[in-house]
């Protein structure tokens, strides 16, 4: 029963906190739009414009289409980048002179924005599936990388030392020590590589006539419609994370004692 109330009023102040900034927003255009007129409604529209698009994105399916087409791409392009990053990160974690040559390369490579790679993308793969996927996979595959090498590396020496001193060896060090001390580590980084695999996607289908979020993101802004644009940004930004990572780094880091207390 106390855990129950804990939860609940952890999500009456997630709600009122998201009331609060939606009526900083809606004070912000009647001000902003409606007294001084600084801004043109269709350049800063208001939180009802924005749900009424929602609803009539919902409505007509579009929104159900572009979320069905992103999510088949990235769920590959990711899927390609956990695997890849792994292996990476695995490799340079077992050979130290790896580690010393490679980790500044593939740090330089991740600084770079995902969009850098669509021009390869075009000329080994053409303007279709293959060039956006290919974008998503190489946008995220060194953020796993570096993910991998710090949460290994960032064990603590005790940890392994005294799993040895209790008879481990060889694999069951990693997987009964060295994996679960690092897993904390590793989430965020997945969680990282998976906002990377995003801007990758959104970069990808605006640049290509297909459908996707990227499409209707690039249909309102042809049409001038602020208020679709902003209404694909909510979706990305609030359920991507929170339905999927936010609940999965919540948990292990619960499970692991480093929640706040």
């Amino acid at each position: 029963m106390q855990k129950l109330s804990t939860t609940m009023i952890g999500l009456l102040k997630k709600i009122l906190f998201y009331l609060v900034l939606i009526l900083i927003w809606e004070l912000i255009y009647k001000i902003g739009v409606e007294t001084l007129e600084i801004w043109k409604p269709y350049t800063f529209p208001s939180p009802v414009s924005v749900f009424e698009t929602l609803i009539d994105l919902i409505s007509d399916n579009t929104l159900g289409i572009a979320i069905v087409a992103s999510i088949k791409r990235i769920f590959i392009g990711y899927s390609i980048s956990v695997c890849l990053g792994i292996i990476v990160g695995l490799i340079m974690t077992k050979f130290k002179y790896l580690d010393e040559n490679l980790s500044p390369l593939i740090l330089g490579m991740q600084t770079l924005p995902s969009i850098c790679w669509l021009p390869f993308a075009i000329l080994w793969y053409g303007l279709n599936e293959s060039a956006i996927i290919f974008v998503i996979a190489i946008g995220s595959t060194f953020a796993v990388s570096i993910a991998i090498l710090s949460g290994i590396k960032n064990v603590n020496p005790l940890y392994i030392r005294a799993a040895r001193t209790l008879g481990a060896r060889g694999m069951k060090i990693y997987w009964n020590v060295i994996t679960p001390a690092a897993l904390p580590g590793v989430i965020s980084g997945l969680k990282q590589g998976w906002s990377f695999a995003w801007r990758a996607l959104m970069a990808g289908e605006m640049l290509t006539a297909t459908k996707g979020l990227g499409q209707v993101l690039m249909v309102g802004r042809d049409l001038a419609d602020i208020s679709q644009v902003m209404a694909v940004i909510i979706i990305l930004g609030l359920t991507v994370d929170k339905l999927i990572f936010g609940r999965i780094e919540e948990n292990v880091r619960r499970r692991w004692g480093l929640d706040r207390a």
